[in-house]
């Protein structure tokens, strides 16, 4: 669950993760169950999990939730940080530019 927090998953998040990744698909409601959650908190969760990738959701309803791997999480998550760095590497004299033009904006008022 740490790796997980520490990729910025929350713990409500990754406990749903780390379910569905171990027992396999399953609807809404034997979610609900298993984890003793309620519908509402439940099915946030699993939106914020699909929209971060984490999650996938059957087209048939009710709809069948499937985690992806953990090793696809963790290429995915690797795969942004390198080009977030790799845009701060591109970008880096335009952004010093600006916060010195910032800086200096600041200091004269």
């Amino acid at each position: 669950m740490i790796v997980l927090e520490r990729l910025g998953i929350i713990r409500v998040d990754a406990e749903v993760y780390i379910h569905l990744e171990a027992r396999g698909p399953k609807k809404g409601r034997e979610l609900s169950k298993e984890l003793r959650m309620n519908k509402q908190p439940l099915y946030r969760s699993l939106k914020r999990l699909r929209k971060k990738g984490l999650v996938k959701a059957s087209l048939k309803r009710p709809a069948s939730f499937t985690a992806v791997t953990i090793e696809d999480v963790l290429d995915s998550f690797g795969e942004a940080k390198l080009e977030e760095a790799r845009v701060i590497k591109e970008k880096k004299d335009e952004l010093l530019a600006r916060w010195q033009s910032l800086l200096k904006n600041d200091s004269e008022t």
